[in-house]
């Protein structure tokens, strides 16, 4: 089952349950999909790392949002945010923790030989294409930075 049928079944299930949020949610990955379906380029079809770029995607704009919504102390926009990261985050693969990120993060450099943040970019694109749908580029990013920054 892709992930157009899923999110399909998740929407009936929803609707059946009145369940506004998951609603609400699945609806907004159903419109993302058929955007991407139909991008020039795409074919109608996607694969299975385009949706995950495109969950991830969603997920790091509503972070954004939800950020910017505690900010201005907006807690009854804040609360919807949270509810859609939540349910998108469901058709993600397995996030990876800090630690594991960090574990091979440092197998990447030192398999790379990288010394300093000048080699920043070199770790970080094979960073990316090994944890790729499994760990955010943020966190990724703070974690090689704090990696190959030299200790005071």
């Amino acid at each position: 089952m892709n992930l157009e049928e899923k999110v399909m079944a998740g929407i009936k299930t929803a609707m059946l349950a009145r369940d506004e949020k998951s609603l609400r949610s699945l609806r907004a990955i159903k419109a993302a999909i058929i955007i991407a379906k139909t991008s020039e380029g795409a074919g109608g079809v996607l694969k299975e790392e385009d949706e995950v770029k495109m969950l991830q995607k969603l997920v790091k704009q509503r972070k954004d949002s939800l950020e910017i919504f505690e900010k201005q102390n907006r807690e009854d926009l804040a609360v919807k945010e949270r509810e859609e990261i939540e349910v998108i985050e469901k058709f993600l693969p397995a996030q990876l923790s800090a630690a594991e990120i960090k574990d091979i993060v440092a197998n990447i450099i030192k398999e790379t030989g990288a010394s300093s943040t000048a080699d920043m970019g070199k770790v970080m694109g094979a960073a990316n294409k090994q944890l790729a749908g499994m760990a955010d580029g943020k966190t990724i990013s703070g974690i090689v930075k704090e990696l190959l920054t030299p200790a005071p």
